[in-house]
């Protein structure tokens, strides 16, 4: 691992951060742009299909993102030496946001394609209902919890 990060450290570094931007940027876009200009269709039902579609798609860019932020966080905490230094904490706490980021967009992929199902069968209601606490809750604590974690790669990074 050491002599892959020595040969390609900037690849890797590069693949983690764009990873996170994917990530943590395509929720920001998916909540404070797409979600308040799809409020503006009045049709309920090309609202939500509009909705899962965008969910869809969005999951297809975070997926490959969230294993190649893993992939580059093992190489990069085992290439730099992090385990048994003071900086090791920082790494921990790091991951420790990422597993839960990851943990609640499983919750949303499983939300979102259950309201599919609902959609599909043309249960509207239950398809909006399990949509309401993406939007509201998961989406919004996992732009937050991603902030920090970035914040803590540039910290560090800094060292």
């Amino acid at each position: 691992m050491i002599d892959l990060f020595k040969s390609y450290s900037s690849i890797i570094v590069f693949l983690h951060v764009i990873s996170a931007v994917i990530w943590v940027g395509g929720m920001i876009a998916i909540r404070f742009a797409i979600h308040y200009s799809m409020q503006n269709i009045e049709d309920p039902k090309i609202k939500l299909s509009r909705t899962l579609e965008n969910l869809k798609r969005f999951f297809n860019m975070v997926i490959p993102a969230i294993a190649t932020l893993l992939i580059t966080a093992i190489i990069m905490i085992i290439a730099l030496g992090f385990k048994g230094t003071e900086l090791y904490s920082i790494v921990i706490f790091k991951e420790i946001i990422w597993s839960i980021m990851t943990i609640i967009f499983i919750t949303i992929y499983i939300k979102r394609n259950k309201a599919q199902k609902a959609f599909d069968s043309g249960d509207f209601a239950s398809a909006k209902n399990g949509l309401l606490p993406i939007a509201t809750y998961f989406i919004p604590i996992n732009i937050a919890l991603g902030l920090i974690a970035i914040f803590l790669g540039i910290t560090l990074r800094g060292f």
